[in-house]
């Protein structure tokens, strides 16, 4: 599908749907070159696309026993994958192969990398963080919480690591250490997710209380809220630039906001619930994905890419 103008200074703007799964796809995530994009999907399944600035595929490649993803964010073609099954895995995308696999101790529902590449941090369903020490592919933290725990994150100088909690608060611990440093009120029900600005000044929070809210990461304090969403929020990520920030839920479109004013730029309609924004490192692509169904209300097994040039 393609569209030509648009609001919020975008032009030439453009959708391109890909299909590979069996089942519907839950997680996106970019390479840190921005040329490849990986999707994991219900079906137990991650694929790794090429994909240009023009949104265009040339080829793909192919993991199995994957629930969650992550792209090491020093090496082009290290992908690392959490699934139900306990384990952890490091994937080499050249080849497809396995490099490196861990057990640890419960149903994996969250992953993502120290941004120096170093450590890779785990969550479950039972709400226990482990941390890896990604040479070794051993555990080198672990601690249970006796709150649900969910989405977490570094920051920018992998100095800090955020918890997004059901109670409606965000955990800033130290790191290595893991001592709690600020507990944050941020939202009136559960937070849901959590997005760091690539630039790293601020730190987003999405919340079952269908708002998103933008933090100052040095003074941790609220500077403002997004209100165009109707519903729980499920993901969120903000743009390579920081200028943007994309939200989705169970509303019937993706929002692309402006950082600075909080104000609605553009509206991506979609057909279905989203799972996953994520936008490219390089480039004003934004990958999405949903609880989309085909006609005969099987899951489908698909993901699109939004881009667009700036006015």
């Amino acid at each position: 599908m393609e569209e030509k103008d648009g609001g919020g200074g975008f032009k030439n703007l453009f959708i391109r749907e890909y299909q590979g799964h069996k089942k519907k796809v839950h997680s996106v995530a970019w390479n840190c070159t921005g040329t490849k994009l990986a999707s994991g999907s219900v079906d137990h399944t991650a694929r790794v696309w090429n994909i240009d600035p023009q949104g265009h595929v040339m080829l793909f490649f192919f993991f199995s026993l994957v629930d969650q993803l992550c792209w090491d964010p020093k090496h082009s073609e290290l992908v690392a994958t959490a699934a139900g099954d306990k384990t952890v895995r490091l994937w080499d995308a050249r080849s497809g192969k396995c490099s490196q696999q861990a057990e640890l101790s419960g149903e994996n529902i969250n992953i993502t990398y120290k941004p120096d590449g170093t450590h890779i941090a785990v969550g479950n369903k039972e709400d226990e963080l482990t941390i890896l020490d990604v040479r070794k592919f051993k555990p080198i933290h672990r601690r249970k919480f006796n709150y649900e725990v969910n989405e977490i994150a570094w920051n920018t100088t992998g100095e800090l690591f955020f918890l997004t909690t059901g109670n409606g608060t965000v955990e800033v611990l130290g790191y290595p250490s893991l001592k709690v440093l600020h507990t944050l009120m941020a939202h009136t029900a559960g937070c849901y997710c959590i997005a760091i600005d690539p630039i790293g000044r601020y730190f987003a929070v999405g919340s079952a209380d269908s708002l998103v809210s933008l933090w100052d990461i040095s003074e941790m304090l609220c500077l403002r809220t997004f209100t165009n969403l109707q519903w729980p929020v499920r993901t969120i990520s903000f743009n390579n630039t920081g200028e943007y920030i994309a939200s989705a839920s169970e509303d019937a479109y993706v929002d692309i906001s402006d950082v600075q004013t909080g104000r609605a730029v553009h509206q991506i309609p979609c057909k279905a619930p989203m799972n996953s924004v994520e936008w490219n490192p390089k480039y004003n692509l934004l990958a999405y994905a949903g609880d989309d169904k085909n006609k005969y209300q099987a899951d489908e097994g698909t993901f699109r890419v939004f881009g667009f040039e700036t006015a």
